[in-house]
């Protein structure tokens, strides 16, 4: 069982796992990902944008996060294989883009990322 956390984000209750994870994807804002995203040491550049916004989309479509190998897949059919790929994904998020990238992106821990 997950433990509940809350953080106070410009005088909102945002719920968060221990990990930091919103408990609710609805939390979300371009704001709270800023802040998660500094937490992380990363700062965000329309090429980090461009993946958040892309996971948030293939959530809405499956209905999950994805792993790295689906997240790859992903990103290769809607940008090209210039950014389909692990290394261009790991210079923005690095050690774990698909786990990182999604915490970022609201949405919830990837289900088989270490």
């Amino acid at each position: 069982m997950t433990e509940n956390f809350t953080r106070h984000i410009n005088d909102k209750i945002i719920a968060t796992d221990s990990e930091g994870y919103l408990q609710e994807i609805s939390d979300w804002s371009e704001e709270v990902a800023s802040i998660i995203a500094d937490e992380e040491n990363i700062t965000l550049t329309q090429d980090h944008w461009e993946i958040i916004l892309l996971l948030r989309q293939f959530y809405q479509e499956f209905d999950l996060s994805p792993a790295m190998r689906p997240l790859i897949k992903y990103v290769t059919l809607h940008l090209g294989k210039e950014k389909g790929n692990s290394i261009y994904l790991l210079q923005l998020f690095p050690e774990s883009p698909a786990k990182i990238a999604s915490k970022i992106a609201g949405l919830p821990r990837p289900a088989n990322c270490l």
